[in-house]
């Protein structure tokens, strides 16, 4: 089986619009014969909303219930996207992170993936249908729902494509690529058309915003090579990261 990994980040399904723009770059591979699974994240700004309405309520709150409710924002984004494809007519079905389950420790904001069950995504790849799954959250061995940080949805794309042994992994953003510098602050910034692991974890922790180090690291352990491209730039060759 022949499986592409796509991410898509807020930018990217941030409104309808986008969403069927997203659904061309899933559809291009369909047409290619492959296998797709699309991570998603939330639609937008709707975590920091979400964080905004928390805090109406209480400044702190439990972290149990802080990952309950920024976890909302990915169920948004899945169901929308399938309904898209189904429009479209093309036969799709979407996951949040506890169906699969996708199962990690108990660290609520910042939770480490430890293992996912693969059994329904190969099912449903099997039967053709295009598999689209909730980023950035998961759920712990004692069944609570937790969230994997900063990043949490490029890592769960990675963690994905470790757990079904693809080797390359495809992340959408509204950059065309891994700038030395942020391309709408310096003009001179020079955009690379490959980085090392290393070098990517070494800007990735000194403030870098394309990647977190955790996606970065999980990919170096794993091999797993990922491609920064534009979701909005046709053709667009973007960073090959490996």
């Amino acid at each position: 089986m022949d499986i592409v990994i796509q991410k898509f980040g807020g930018s990217s399904v941030s409104n309808t619009e986008n969403l069927f723009k997203v659904c061309k770059h899933i559809i291009n591979e369909k047409l290619k014969r492959k296998s797709v699974i699309v991570v998603v994240s939330a639609q937008g700004n709707t975590t920091d909303k979400l964080i905004d309405e928390e805090k109406e309520i209480m400044a702190f709150a439990s972290k149990r219930e802080h990952d309950v409710l920024i976890s909302v924002g990915e169920q948004i984004t899945i169901s929308k996207l399938v309904m898209c494809l189904e429009k479209l007519g093309y036969d799709a079905v979407s996951y949040l992170g506890f169906q699969l389950p996708i199962i990690t420790d108990s660290n609520h904001g910042d939770a480490n993936i430890i293992s996912i069950d693969t059994t329904k995504i190969l099912k449903d790849l099997n039967e053709d249908r295009i598999v689209v799954v909730a980023g950035f959250q998961g759920i712990d061995l004692e069944g609570n729902i937790t969230t994997l940080g900063r990043g949490g949805s490029d890592t769960t794309a990675i963690a994905l494509a470790a757990a079904l042994g693809t080797h390359r992994c495809e992340i959408y953003k509204d950059v065309d690529g891994v700038y030395s510098e942020d391309p709408n602050t310096h003009s001179d910034a020079i955009k690379f058309d490959h980085i090392s692991y290393d070098k990517m974890l070494y800007m990735a922790n000194n403030g870098a915003q394309v990647l977190h180090n955790k996606c970065v690291a999980l990919a170096k352990d794993y091999n797993v090579e990922i491609m920064v491209r534009s979701t909005f730039k046709d053709n667009c060759m973007g960073t090959i990261i490996s």
